[in-house]
Protein backbone atom coordinates (compact mmCIF):
# COMPACT_ATOMS: atom_id res chain seq x y z
CA UNK A 1 0.00 0.00 0.00
CA UNK A 2 1.23 3.69 -1.03
CA UNK A 3 3.00 5.45 2.36
CA UNK A 4 1.24 8.21 1.98
CA UNK A 5 -2.43 6.44 2.09
CA UNK A 6 -3.09 6.70 5.80
CA UNK A 7 -2.30 10.25 5.73
CA UNK A 8 -4.73 11.02 2.76
CA UNK A 9 -7.84 8.85 4.32
CA UNK A 10 -10.31 10.97 4.71
CA UNK A 11 -8.62 14.17 3.46
CA UNK A 12 -10.84 16.51 1.17
CA UNK A 13 -8.65 16.80 -1.80
CA UNK A 14 -9.21 19.79 -4.18
CA UNK A 15 -7.88 18.50 -7.72
CA UNK A 16 -7.83 21.23 -9.93
CA UNK A 17 -7.46 19.42 -13.98
CA UNK A 18 -8.78 20.55 -16.79
CA UNK A 19 -7.90 17.03 -18.31
CA UNK A 20 -10.65 14.87 -18.52
CA UNK A 21 -9.45 11.68 -18.37
CA UNK A 22 -6.89 12.36 -15.89
CA UNK A 23 -8.95 13.92 -13.51
CA UNK A 24 -11.08 11.19 -13.62
CA UNK A 25 -7.82 8.93 -13.29
CA UNK A 26 -6.43 10.94 -10.22
CA UNK A 27 -9.70 10.93 -8.36
CA UNK A 28 -10.75 7.27 -8.92
CA UNK A 29 -6.88 6.72 -7.49
CA UNK A 30 -7.21 9.71 -4.38
CA UNK A 31 -10.79 7.92 -3.65
CA UNK A 32 -9.10 4.47 -3.68
CA UNK A 33 -6.87 6.06 -1.32
CA UNK A 34 -9.65 7.01 1.04
CA UNK A 35 -9.52 11.04 -0.21
CA UNK A 36 -12.37 12.76 0.08
CA UNK A 37 -12.67 14.47 -3.29
CA UNK A 38 -13.86 17.95 -4.25
CA UNK A 39 -14.10 18.72 -7.80
CA UNK A 40 -12.49 17.98 -9.82
CA UNK A 41 -12.59 21.50 -11.62
CA UNK A 42 -11.14 22.62 -14.73
CA UNK A 43 -11.23 26.45 -14.24
CA UNK A 44 -9.78 29.11 -11.97
CA UNK A 45 -13.71 30.52 -11.34
CA UNK A 46 -14.69 27.22 -10.46
CA UNK A 47 -11.58 26.43 -8.36
CA UNK A 48 -12.22 29.64 -6.22
CA UNK A 49 -15.66 28.81 -5.67
CA UNK A 50 -14.91 26.03 -4.27
CA UNK A 51 -12.21 27.05 -1.82
CA UNK A 52 -14.54 29.62 -0.72
CA UNK A 53 -17.43 27.34 0.19
CA UNK A 54 -15.88 23.95 0.99
CA UNK A 55 -13.53 22.95 3.40
CA UNK A 56 -10.19 22.16 1.53
CA UNK A 57 -7.08 20.23 3.41
CA UNK A 58 -5.05 19.81 0.36
CA UNK A 59 -5.35 20.31 -3.49
CA UNK A 60 -3.41 19.38 -6.69
CA UNK A 61 -3.16 22.14 -9.36
CA UNK A 62 -2.59 21.97 -12.87
CA UNK A 63 -1.10 24.94 -13.67
CA UNK A 64 -2.14 25.42 -17.47
CA UNK A 65 -5.97 25.48 -17.77
CA UNK A 66 -6.65 26.08 -21.29
CA UNK A 67 -6.39 30.13 -21.44
CA UNK A 68 -5.49 30.73 -18.15
CA UNK A 69 -2.87 29.81 -15.09
CA UNK A 70 -3.86 28.41 -11.92
CA UNK A 71 -1.84 31.12 -9.97
CA UNK A 72 -5.20 32.88 -8.42
CA UNK A 73 -5.83 29.30 -6.70
CA UNK A 74 -2.35 28.76 -5.63
CA UNK A 75 -2.66 32.30 -4.35
CA UNK A 76 -5.97 31.73 -2.02
CA UNK A 77 -4.67 28.45 -0.99
CA UNK A 78 -1.67 30.23 0.42
CA UNK A 79 -3.47 32.66 1.93
CA UNK A 80 -5.45 29.85 3.83
CA UNK A 81 -2.66 28.02 4.62
CA UNK A 82 -3.98 24.89 2.57
CA UNK A 83 -0.74 22.74 0.84
CA UNK A 84 -0.77 22.45 -2.38
CA UNK A 85 0.92 20.58 -5.37
CA UNK A 86 1.45 21.42 -8.87
CA UNK A 87 1.24 19.07 -11.34
CA UNK A 88 2.12 20.14 -14.79
CA UNK A 89 3.76 19.04 -18.08
CA UNK A 90 6.00 22.32 -17.83
CA UNK A 91 9.43 23.02 -15.43
CA UNK A 92 9.52 25.10 -12.93
CA UNK A 93 11.18 27.52 -14.98
CA UNK A 94 8.41 28.93 -16.11
CA UNK A 95 6.70 29.79 -12.52
CA UNK A 96 6.22 32.96 -11.03
CA UNK A 97 9.22 33.31 -8.07
CA UNK A 98 6.12 33.38 -5.25
CA UNK A 99 5.60 29.77 -6.39
CA UNK A 100 9.73 28.74 -7.15
CA UNK A 101 9.88 26.36 -4.06
CA UNK A 102 6.14 25.11 -4.60
CA UNK A 103 6.35 21.33 -4.52
CA UNK A 104 5.22 19.80 -8.46
CA UNK A 105 4.84 16.88 -10.00
CA UNK A 106 5.63 16.52 -13.83
CA UNK A 107 3.38 14.93 -16.47
CA UNK A 108 2.95 12.35 -17.20
CA UNK A 109 1.91 11.89 -13.56
CA UNK A 110 3.04 8.79 -11.17
CA UNK A 111 -0.01 9.01 -8.76
CA UNK A 112 2.29 7.29 -6.14
CA UNK A 113 4.92 9.82 -6.58
CA UNK A 114 2.10 12.48 -6.24
CA UNK A 115 0.34 10.75 -3.36
CA UNK A 116 3.14 10.29 -1.38
CA UNK A 117 3.95 14.39 -1.68
CA UNK A 118 0.89 15.12 -0.93
CA UNK A 119 1.10 12.97 2.41
CA UNK A 120 4.05 14.68 2.99
CA UNK A 121 2.77 17.84 2.44
CA UNK A 122 -0.45 16.98 4.47
CA UNK A 123 1.28 16.04 7.40
CA UNK A 124 3.59 19.05 7.26
CA UNK A 125 0.87 21.41 7.65
CA UNK A 126 -0.70 19.80 11.00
Amino acid sequence: MNRAAHVLNGARLLIVEDEYLLEREMADYFENLGAEIVGPVGTVAHALGLIASSRIQIAVLDVNLRDERVYPVADLLTLKQIPFVFASGYGSELEPDAYAGAPRCIKPIEFAVLANTLGERLKSNR
